[in-house]
């Protein structure tokens, strides 16, 4: 696989003046996460490249997460995903991992505030993803709904920068590869789906409120 130095060398190539610009100023984990906190939820089922992200200024889950993963690249980490799993009923979720003295840590685009941001205390990818799973519920019946998540972190380096970061065509492809990878279930085996317990009214009430909830 392509060292993170070169592949960082790659990316920078590909960017315009204005793209390298707001990549340098999105140094740090918690600013790509205020950038992506700036944007409207994109509530199309659309996956869009990060070049088109920034055009768009506009973002769903996985959009957001590959625009996290190329401004992680650009300063030579490595870009990441982590997909989450859920019931037919529901959608998946995706974001972008990274890792800080040994721990891990997510940057998230949601419109669900606990599918949000991970600060980096994690100490392997199986807990990072199991902090997701328990505020991760239906809304119409408040039943659990997460079911897996990636075993190993989605590591884009598989493809050439070109191909995902500043594509003109959907990345339905990547998403596909992404669904495909090897996924790790959250339920042990003894256990059925319709003995978990429901989330509480509250529960309920602080998740979802009176916001547009549509999508993950």
């Amino acid at each position: 696989m392509t060292s993170l130095k070169k592949y960082s060398e790659k990316i920078h190539e590909l960017l315009t003046p204005a793209e390298r610009d707001l990549f340098e100023s999105l140094d740090t984990p918690h600013k790509i996460q205020d950038f992506l906190d700036s944007l409207p939820m994109n509530f199309v089922q659309t996956a869009r490249s990060p070049r088109f992200t920034i055009r768009k200024r506009t973002a769903q889950c996985i959009e957001g997460a590959m625009f996290a993963a190329a401004a992680l690249a650009y300063h030579g980490k490595a870009p990441l995903l982590l997909d989450l799993q859920a019931v037919d009923e529901d959608d998946d979720h995706v974001v972008a991992i990274f890792r800080e003295h040994d721990h891990w840590g997510a940057i998230s685009q949601t419109n669900h505030a606990v599918l949000g941001w991970r600060d980096p205390i994690y100490r392997s990818v199986r807990e990072l993803a199991m902090s997701y799973a328990h505020e991760y519920f239906l809304q119409k019946n408040d039943q659990p709904s997460m079911r897996a998540f990636s075993t190993h972190p989605f590591d884009l380096r598989r493809y050439e920068p070109h191909q995902w970061l500043t594509a003109r065509e959907s990345l339905w492809w990547l998403a596909t590869d992404l669904d495909d990878a090897r996924h790790t279930p959250v339920l042990p085996r003894n256990v059925e789906r319709n003995k978990l317990r429901k989330a509480s009214s509250l529960a309920h009430k602080a998740a979802f409120g009176h916001a547009r909830w549509k999508q993950r």
